[in-house]
């Protein structure tokens, strides 16, 4: 049953209003985080309201730690970018080096939270419930290590060759960590897709389309904002991104999800991730 929405939803909702008119007065600095934390508790909010329970109002442990996670998963894709020059900021000439760093982690801390939000929705909405697959694969440590040694090759050829292997940099971290993540018993992918369960794996990747949408569309009015630039495919752009860059979104919420699960792995004090059930 469908209950009220909370307070917070509504708060988020006004936020998101509130970052709009930001834009239109020409104050786009603060606008970023305060129209994606407004989505972040909007989302939560439905949430809620489908499911009696959500992050922020149950399990607000979980959702404080992502914050400074996103911030620091975020820079490390900042860094990868000086290899593969994927994107450039515009705007942020304005800023000193402290407040420019200030202001992009306040943006940067509200990426992991949007993709597990929306994801949460999606499981919420009951959209793969049931769909699984009655099959299940053994999974073999040749397997998973193979899958490491991918993973420690796409991190090294987007740095030494970012012309020709910069989309091995939204597949790395996948490959790398989620094999790792499997064999110490923590959550994966692989473990998932091996009993043939599909609701986390299809949420993640439709909640990467999702946030890449909206990323793109709020970032065309914010400054400083990012312009992609794609070697090869560098035309048909929707909003500073080309099309086919939004596939990148696909796997990038896999990373993610691999990322904090062996962060979790590394200090045990994170709290685990207990709400992405339908």
């Amino acid at each position: 049953m469908i209950g009220k929405i909370p307070l917070h939803g509504v708060i988020g909702f006004l936020m998101i209003v509130l970052g709009q008119v930001l834009v239109v007065f020409k104050i786009e600095s603060f606008y970023f985080p305060v129209i994606w934390y407004g989505y972040i508790l909007l989302v939560d909010g439905l949430v809620f309201m489908i499911k009696g329970k959500s992050l922020i109002k149950d399990y607000t442990k979980n959702f404080l730690a992502l914050i400074p996670l996103s911030v620091f998963f975020w820079w490390v894709f900042e860094f990868l970018n000086k290899f593969i020059q994927n994107w450039q900021y515009l705007g942020d000439s304005h800023y000193s080096s402290l407040q420019y760093f200030l202001l992009a982690s306040v943006s940067f801390s509200t990426v992991l939270p949007a993709i597990f939000e929306t994801s949460d929705l999606i499981n919420a909405l009951s959209l793969f419930k049931k769909l699984r697959v009655k099959r299940k694969f053994k999974i073999k440590r040749l397997f998973l290590c193979s899958l490491i040694c991918v993973g420690i090759i796409s991190l090294i050829l987007p740095i030494f060759f970012p012309r020709y292997t910069f989309p091995f940099v939204w597949l790395t971290f996948f490959f790398l960590l989620d094999p790792i993540n499997y064999m110490k018993k923590q959550p994966s992918i692989i473990r998932d897709l091996s009993n043939g369960e599909l609701g986390i794996p299809l949420s993640l990747l439709l909640s990467g389309i999702v946030c890449g949408f909206f990323w793109e569309f709020w970032n065309y009015w914010a400054i400083p904002k990012w312009v992609y630039s794609i070697p090869f495919f560098d035309f048909y752009r929707v909003f500073e991104m080309p099309m086919i860059g939004y596939i990148g979104y696909l796997p990038f919420a896999w990373e993610l999800y691999a990322m904090y699960h062996f962060s979790r792995f590394l200090m045990k004090k994170i709290p685990k991730i207990t709400f992405f059930k339908t």
